[in-house]
């Protein structure tokens, strides 16, 4: 998510006040992150709305209570908390207003699976979807299909993993296909695998490997890749026979290619240019 200074700023003050209502007594996480992106979702349907609750150039108190007048008895005390907040600030566009809400919402649901003892689970169902998904290109191509009806697609990812992850992990899932775009579902996926992975302070590792690693093999791997990048790192590892042998490391951008395969590509490019 990419966001211009105006915004950045909203986006600090909204989840400042995420924080404050979450630190209540009594207040579910799970459903203030729910309520909100329930918003996004109408935001992203009705492009009027949008323009008028991100237009700048009205008083912030009229579209405070634009928001109120819609909401108030429809979500939560501590949701309208929120998007008083959200509705009330200034952003660079009202397409980043929705990005920035989304976020928020995301950060109550990844709460929610903190103050659970989930987010480790959490983060590993995550994982293991966006492989899944990766795998199964006509599946993939489903979930991103800009023109495919939403309900057909909220219903394709509810059949498919509902009953066998958490809660917030099928929440996040939808929410990631309803909105996706540009690089498609798999860029979202993996993006919620490392916002999760942020909760426990960690960056992520995708790891493929030809063969399955013992858990000596991973705790080294592991130590290895926390010295090279200076912080930890979360591992997910997916079994790939096609390697030949050893392990291909994708963190982030950087990809380090100790596979088989990939060092007979590198020699045949090196006697392509001989």
């Amino acid at each position: 998510m990419t966001l211009h200074a105006a915004s950045r700023e909203a986006l600090d003050l909204a989840e400042r006040a995420l924080g404050e209502v979450l630190a209540g007594a009594g207040t579910d996480p799970a459903k203030v992150g729910e309520e909100l992106l329930s918003v996004v979702d109408l935001l992203d349907r009705e492009i009027g709305l949008r323009r008028a609750v991100g237009d700048s150039s009205v008083a912030p108190e009229s579209r405070q209570g634009l928001v109120r007048r819609l909401f108030d008895g429809k979500l939560s005390e501590q949701a309208l908390k929120v998007l008083d907040t959200v509705a009330g600030s200034r952003w660079s566009s009202h397409r980043e207003l929705v990005d920035g809400l989304e976020s928020v919402g995301r950060s109550a649901l990844l709460t929610a699976a903190e103050k659970a003892g989930n987010i480790e689970t959490v983060e590993s169902q995550l994982f293991q979807v966006a492989r899944i998904v990766a795998g199964a290109p006509e599946l993939e191509a489903a979930l991103s299909d800009l023109a495919a009806p939403a309900d057909a697609k909220r219903t394709l990812v509810r059949g498919l993993f509902a009953d066998k992850v958490d809660a917030v992990v099928e929440t996040l899932v939808e929410q990631a296909v309803q909105r996706a775009k540009g690089r498609g579902i798999g860029h979202a996926l993996d993006k919620l695998v490392a916002l999760a992975a942020e909760r426990r302070e960690r960056s992520v590792a995708y790891v493929t490997s030809a063969n399955a690693l013992t858990d000596e093999q991973r705790a080294l791997l592991g130590t290895k890749l926390d010295g090279i990048y200076g912080r930890p790192i979360a591992l997910h590892v997916e079994i790939d026979p096609n390697l030949g042998g050893g392990l291909v490391v994708r963190v982030g951008d950087e990809v380090i290619d100790g596979s088989t395969s990939g060092q007979l590509a590198a020699v045949r490019r090196t006697l392509s240019r001989a």
